[in-house]
This record gives structure tokens, sequence and C-alpha cells, in this order.
């Protein structure tokens, strides 16, 4: 029997601080670039989260787990992880923070499409499939609808926006991966371990490789190392996947759309980015769109609700 509840009141304050929280994070990130590069420090930051991860697995007994039947599985959704945040990395060197975490939220559009066609139980909807093409025309508007005129700028915004893309991609490829395998009815923290370690992996040579090891510390770099790895890795992710087991997924995911919102506002409060209204007219229906895929059949069932209530 499903035990879970209704999104309340202490879950939607919840849901704002941990959108509030990873709206930031990108903001945190290039913020501090000029001291540390992007993709050594989100490799850091996996790296100590997963040694922090493993000290609570140890705790619980999970170190014990089932892991020679979920080390394939956990080998690929932490390739995937440490792509992810390659590409993010790499983007962030080209693109906005405000525009990197509209393209990095696409993910449950990817995710969506791909389980659809993978589970029986996630078969799309009318309702999500609209928010799929409104997501993707407000995609096409971001990339086309720029002034191409204005020279090379433009160009290279367009290049880490389009990192950003498959970021989200990869990201998606991830749900997908945890969806449709073993990891499905593996403890979250062993999936938690599998991503933080393959990303600290992949993250680690991929800084090396591009040289991208650029280290000042900095109290700035402290401080954004001491967030990302204590906030965003490691506390975030145990309040989400406490939230999972206590409330309806799909009715949190509706509020997923405030994470890119936060990142905008952010990105334009904390780092003076422009608030560029082509990019604006794009991202308000990726973010609809977002709504409508993430919370598609629960949307669909409040308003047949409401049409029926006398």
């Amino acid at each position: 029997m499903d035990t879970r509840k209704a999104v309340d009141a202490p879950a939607v304050a919840l849901m704002v601080a941990l959108c509030l929280v990873w709206g930031l994070q990108q903001v945190v990130l290039k913020a501090t670039a000029a001291d540390i590069a992007p993709t050594l420090q989100i490799a850091l930051r996996s790296g100590i989260a997963a040694v922090l991860i493993a000290a609570v697995m140890w705790a619980r007994g999970e170190h014990r787990g089932n892991w020679h039947a979920t080390w394939r599985a956990g080998l690929t959704v932490g390739l995937l992880f440490g792509l992810e945040f390659v590409l993010v990395g790499e983007g962030l060197r080209y693109t906005t923070a405000s525009h990197m975490v509209v393209f990095l939220y696409t993910a449950p559009i990817f995710a969506a499409l791909s389980l659809h066609w993978r589970l029986v139980s996630e078969r799309l909807s009318a309702l999500q499939w609209s928010g799929i093409a409104m997501a993707f025309g407000g995609l096409a508007l971001v990339f086309f609808g720029r002034d191409q005129a204005a020279g090379p700028l433009p160009q290279a915004l367009m290049w880490g926006d389009f990192l950003g893309l498959l970021a989200g991609a990869a990201w998606g490829a991830t749900t997908m991966v945890v969806r449709c395998s073993v990891l499905a009815r593996a403890p979250a923290t062993q999936t938690l371990f599998y991503q933080l370690t393959g990303g600290f992996v992949l993250l680690s040579l991929a800084a090396f490789a591009t040289e991208q090891t650029r280290f000042n510390p900095t109290p700035q770099v402290w401080a954004s190392l001491a967030f990302h790895s204590l906030v965003v890795s490691f506390a975030s992710f145990f309040v989400w996947f406490w939230l999972l087991r206590h409330y309806v997924a799909s009715r949190l995911g509706v509020f997923s759309f405030m994470t890119p919102m936060f990142g905008i506002g952010f990105g334009v409060w904390l780092l003076g980015e422009p608030m560029e209204w082509r990019f604006l007219v794009g991202a308000v229906p990726v973010l609809l769109g977002i709504v409508l895929v993430n919370g598609g059949p629960w949307l669909a069932q409040w308003f047949t609700a409401r049409m029926l209530r006398p």
C-alpha cells in the first residue's frame, strides 16, 4: 500500500528551499570561476560528498548492500552524471548562469521521452505531449530568435547554451537508467554514491585533460566549496529523497520550475547578467512545458475534479 501523502505546507516550504539552493548553485560556480575552474570545483564537491555519503551508508549498515548486482548500472549512472557536469562546467565558460540553469532543467523533458518508450507505466498523456511541444518550441525561440548580426558573442553564448541542453539530456538519461535498472530497487544512498564517485573521477580527468586546474584558495572559493559539497551535493539530496519517500512524486515535480526561475533571478541580481527579452520569451514556454510534463497526470486529475464539482 502506498503511504505517500499529498503535498502539504511543510513539503512546499522544503521544495521552495531546495529549488532556491539548486537555482543558486550555477550562479556560485560562475561567480568563483576566476579563482577555481567550474569543472574542478564540481569534481571536488562530488568527491567530498561521496565520502560523506559513504560515511552515512557505513553508519546505517548499507555498505553491505548488493553491490555485485548493481555495479554495472552504477557505473553507467556514474559516467552519465560525470558527463552531465563536464558539460555544465564547460558550458559555463561560454554562457551565463541564468541560461545554464534553464537548459539544464530541461532534463524532465528528456527523461519523460525516454521513459515513454521503455515503461508502460510512464506513457505520456496528451497534456504531457503538449508540454513537450511547448518546451521545444521555447527552445527554438531561444536558439533561433537571437540577433545573428551581433557578432561572435551570440555564437559563443549559443555554444554554451547547447552544452547546457546536452547536460539536461545526460541528466534525463541518468533518470531513465535508474528507473529501468536494478537501481530502481537499490537504496537511494547507493545510487547517489555511484553518481558522485563517477562524477569525481570523470570530472577530475576532464579538468586535468583540459588544463582547468586553477585553484586560488580565497575565502569565497572555500565558502563555495562548502556550499556545493555540504549543502547541494549532500544535504539537499537527502532532503529530496526524504520527500520522495513521504509525498507523491508527481506533485513534488511540479515545483521544479522554480529552480530555473531562481537561477535567472540570482544570475541577474548577484552577477549582473543581462535580462534578455528574447531569452525570456523562449524560457517561459520551456518552464511551462516542464510543469506540464512533471505534473501532467495530477494537473489533469485536479482539473477534472474542479470541472465535476457542483
